[in-house]
């Protein structure tokens, strides 16, 4: 093929990466930054932006470049990572050019009202704020689906929303690996609740003032090789009402949520949010401004975050090895309580009800609540008004316990508020290919925990980012797995860990 052609689609993508950094950081702002007055100016800003990039990417020269490059004589021509940004961005393609540029708009204006009065809500505990502007939000999502859902040929309306963050995957083979999870993890809450229930966790609520808790995440984010501190630092730390992490490349930033009677808080939201930056950070250069240059889904996404989280920051080894520098940086708060007690707390088993502060026992349970809501919303068997009623009634019969207030209950997420619905279900699978992927990992680094307790993280950096990071998007998540561990999806290896973990720090 003429490189001229390809040369000509890749230098179209840089525009569009480049204008998705610019949402990216308006969005980051808008987050940490924004005046309470500022949110109907930024939506339109964002609204702008976002049609912006739907025109670039659905523009004709755009399908014509594609059409001469996907072409049998110049395809053959091609090596196997071009084939793959061409596939990437004829998905994207086909969706744009399908998806009305101002119902794009309508939605990102949307979106950005409903956060506004989300953080309103959450804060007054008053769901009938919310409720009217994500009802219209929906309704616009269901238009947005319905085009989705006819493009990729999804058998649900659902699916086609699952599609965006977990590309080939389906509710029906979520529904299995959550089946899957349940029945594994419930014996497991049983155990290890009733175990940890009369054990005195309450140093956990010891203030730590925020101040003390910034320079603890700094020291976090240098044990996991983030750097928000040097000259040549690409990240930063700031404060939001719900942690998340933006960024493209060399600008990944994170955000936290300090709450002084609760320092694992912002301690696990750091790591976890970590990374997430991590796995930015680390995607292959040669891939940058290019569409396999990317992550390869959300799922795999939150396997990173969540592996340093909690598989790595919940470890005993590392709660062992970083008890000094906690005690050190909070003028020695802790100093009564063991490294082991420490860990113990930090691993309790408690059927709880907010999501972001669950267990590993019990988070999956957590997802499959919200996976369930939003099948059924989709699905026409649940309503808008309807979402705080089967919210409670769910908690109740899968966590076992009651919800007060829609504040710790519907409200306390900001995903359907930012119109992600269709995220949730990465979460957990997260969880499934962190297993799979640490089981991977295990035969290559056998000694992966004592690196760990010596503070040594790079050979598991450099592991994941080998395996995982710098592969990018070259495949759909399924097919990377299988190419690291030799399986496709597959929950056993996550159950093995925890079942194995527990025992270890509890029995």
């Amino acid at each position: 093929m003429s490189m001229a052609v390809y040369d000509d689609i890749m230098a179209k993508y840089r525009e569009v990466a480049l204008t998705e950094s610019v949402i990216s950081t308006m969005g980051w702002d808008m987050d940490v930054y924004l005046p309470p007055k500022g949110y109907p100016l930024r939506g339109e800003q964002l609204g702008l932006l976002n049609q912006m990039r739907q025109r670039m990417l659905s523009s004709p020269e755009i399908g014509t470049l594609l059409n001469k490059a996907e072409s049998k004589t110049e395809y053959a021509k091609l090596d196997a990572t071009q084939r793959r940004n061409l596939y990437l961005l004829r998905r994207q393609y086909e969706i744009m050019v399908k998806i009305p540029e101002e119902l794009t708009g309508a939605i990102s204006k949307q979106a950005t009202k409903a956060v506004g009065i989300w953080k309103q809500a959450k804060s007054k505990n008053d769901w009938k704020l919310f409720e009217p502007e994500l009802a219209e939000l929906i309704t616009l999502l269901r238009r947005r689906g319905e085009i989705l859902m006819e493009v990729r040929n999804t058998p649900t309306l659902y699916d086609a929303f699952i599609d965006i963050f977990e590309p080939k995957m389906t509710q029906e083979k979520i529904s299995k690996v959550f089946t899957e999870l349940r029945d594994d993890l419930i014996p497991l809450v049983d155990k290890y609740s009733t175990i940890v229930k009369d054990m005195d966790f309450s140093f956990l609520k010891r203030k730590v003032p925020v101040e003390q808790q910034r320079k603890i995440a700094t020291a976090l984010c240098e044990y996991i090789q983030y750097d928000t501190t040097s000259d040549q630092a690409g990240g930063r730390i700031d404060e939001t009402e719900h942690p998340f992490t933006s960024g493209y490349y060399d600008d990944v930033r994170i955000t936290t949520h300090y709450h002084e009677d609760s320092f694992t808080s912002a301690f696990y939201s750091v790591l976890h949010e970590g990374g997430h930056a991590l796995y930015e950070q680390n995607f292959p250069h040669e891939g940058k401004f290019q569409p396999w240059g990317d992550s390869a889904s959300y799922g795999l996404h939150e396997s990173q975050s969540r592996f340093v989280e909690n598989v790595l920051g919940r470890s005993k080894e590392f709660i062992s090895y970083f008890y000094p520098t906690l005690n050190k940086l909070t003028n020695n708060t802790f100093k009564d309580i063991s490294a082991n007690q420490l860990t113990q707390a930090v691993n309790k088993v408690e059927r709880s009800k907010i999501r972001i502060e669950a267990d590993e026992v019990t988070y999956s349970l957590h997802v499959i609540i919200r996976f369930e809501i939003e099948r059924d919303l989709f699905a026409n068997k649940v309503s808008v008004a309807d979402l705080p009623s089967v919210w409670n009634e769910k908690y109740e019969k899968y966590l076992g316990v009651t919800i007060q207030t829609d504040t710790e209950g519907v409200l306390q997420d900001t995903h359907w508020a930012s119109g992600y619905h269709g995220y949730f279900p990465s979460y957990a699978l997260g969880n499934v290919y962190g297993g799979q992927l640490l089981t991977a990992m295990e035969t290559k680094l056998p000694n992966w925990l004592d690196l760990v307790a010596s503070g040594d993280f790079g050979p598991i950096k450099e592991w994941m980012g080998t395996n995982v990071h710098r592969k990018g998007n070259l495949y759909d998540p399924e097919d990377l797995l299988k190419q690291i561990t030799g399986e496709g999806l597959n929950a056993k290896p996550f159950i093995h860990y925890l079942t194995a973990k527990y025992k270890k720090i509890f029995d």
